[in-house]
């Protein structure tokens, strides 16, 4: 049951990640692709009716792993207390500027939130792929179980790190041209005229500093995370995953060249699926690595009660089973191109 419940708090980790890292990476985009209001209200439009819903999948997230793994969550939450509450204020600021924005209309106010929107997405796409490089390098756990991590040291690896550091700053970078070309991607395929036009030309840019980053982010994840490279070595059909983050993004490449938007926004998808799916086979049994790997925590280590978790079972197959139906009808009734109206507010009509 803790093997199950692994996968299935990364399956909706991995959720998140996809729905609503196009619209943090479209929100770290906007001020690049729009250059007039009415343009930045287009990119608003193109995400307008599902932001919200898709961060539902990061609320889920955590109850889940409340629910299945509350030694992970009593530490994690402990030791990532100030990252949490960054990343909650972002988040506040994310969703404020976007509702915010078309209330009142100025010379000041319009820039005030457009200015917000993507530094608040552009900082919480980079805080994202930081966290998950702690998660991967490994944190100070000692014996209680516990850890502290301040927000840097001195940017190195060693047993007294920060949560900044070379390696995750490095990672940071590569998730945040990750979804810079998911947005891209998903600008290109919801938008029409111009903003489509630099959308689809920034993700083709995007592209080069993803590949290169992947390629460099791999190669020395192995040598921070030895549990990594062990996994594959042990359990050879793993290569499935990065094969599959290989293909996605050799489709995006393949797909952009023949101007297919929906193929290239499902290859990102595939791209971003992969990366996820092969961190958290390498990192398999450990839900949270530690420094000293004496101290890191396991699936067998953290997970809850086994009764609990059959019973979760049950419910949580009900619960995504409502959801995803939800998602499925949300997102066949915004199908299609966004057009603005007169009377729109930043969402526009599909």
């Amino acid at each position: 049951m803790g093997t199950i419940w692994f996968c299935l708090v990364a399956l909706m980790i991995a959720m998140y990640v996809l729905l609503d890292g196009f619209d943090l990476g479209a929100g770290a985009i906007h001020l690049l692709v729009a250059r007039t209001d009415e343009e930045r209200r287009q990119v608003l439009a193109s995400i307008g009716p599902v932001w919200d819903g898709n961060e539902v999948w990061l609320i889920a997230a955590g109850g889940t792993l409340y629910f299945a793994f509350p030694s992970l969550y009593a530490s994690g939450f402990s030791g990532f207390y100030l990252p949490l509450m960054i990343v909650l204020w972002l988040l506040i600021l994310r969703g404020t500027s976007i509702e915010f924005r078309n209330h009142i209309k100025s010379a000041v106010w319009d820039p005030l939130w457009d200015f917000l929107f993507c530094a608040s997405s552009l900082l919480l796409a980079i805080f994202f792929g930081a966290a998950l490089a702690n998660v991967v390098r490994g944190v100070p756990l000692d014996s209680s179980g516990y850890f502290f991590e301040p927000l840097w040291t001195n940017f190195r690896l060693g047993e007294e790190t920060g949560i900044l550091d070379w390696y995750t700053i490095l990672v940071g970078l590569l998730a945040l041209f990750a979804l810079a070309m998911h947005g891209g991607l998903w600008i290109y395929r919801k938008t029409s005229g111009a903003v489509s036009d630099r959308a689809a030309m920034l993700a083709r840019r995007a592209w080069w500093a993803v590949v290169a980053l992947t390629l460099l982010v791999t190669s020395v994840t192995f040598l921070v995370q030895p549990q990594v490279k062990e996994n594959f070595v042990t359990w050879p059909w793993g290569i499935v995953f990065p094969l599959l983050a290989v293909s996605g993004a050799a489709g995006v490449k393949f797909e952009l060249a023949r101007k297919d938007d929906r193929k290239a926004f499902l290859a990102s998808c595939l791209y971003l699926a992969g990366m996820m799916a092969s961190a958290v086979f390498g990192l398999y049994p450990m839900v949270l690595p530690a420094r000293n790997p004496v101290y890191a925590l396991t699936v067998d280590g953290a997970k809850a009660g086994t009764y609990g978790l059959r019973v979760g079972l049950i419910w949580w197959s009900i619960g995504m089973l409502l959801a995803a139906v939800y998602f499925t009808f949300l997102y066949r009734s915004f199908a299609g191109k966004v057009a603005l109206d007169q009377d729109s507010h930043g969402y526009g009509d599909s």
